[in-house]
């Protein structure tokens, strides 16, 4: 009984960081990426299910959430990365949530290249009612 009771508060704790409480859906991710060879840091603004490149990375954004301002600040952003090398099949690098308060806790791991999230922008539009 107490290991059913820990299992579902580690469920309910991991659902807690997956998505951020209060989250506004946004359309737009706001990145940082490093390119660790020429020491170059660039901002990288993805619109949602579209394909920004960095180096030879192929970076979508599937979700972007931002919490409001009245509560602690949080933006998360659920990312697919790719590498994409000429004559090489595509290799999956990563598929999570990363945010914007641990770049650690979710990183891509490359020997080129680090990103991480700093923010979501453009709210989505909320749905139309009937």
């Amino acid at each position: 009984m107490r290991l059913t009771a820990a299992v579902a508060a580690i469920v309910f704790g991991l659902t807690a960081l997956s998505l951020p409480a209060g989250a506004a859906p946004m359309t737009k991710v706001i990145l940082q990426g490093l390119d660790k060879v020429t020491a170059r840091v660039s901002t990288i603004e993805a619109q949602i299910g579209q394909v920004v490149s960095f180096g030879t990375l192929e970076i979508i954004a599937r979700s972007c959430d931002k919490r409001p301002p009245e509560e602690t600040p949080e933006s998360a952003a659920f990312l697919d990365i790719w590498e994409i090398r000429p004559g090489e099949p595509a290799v999956s690098l990563f598929r999570g949530w990363m945010f914007a308060s641990s770049p650690a806790l979710n990183a891509l791991e490359h020997p080129v290249y680090d990103i991480w999230v700093l923010d979501c922008a453009d709210p989505a539009a909320p749905p139309a009612s009937n």
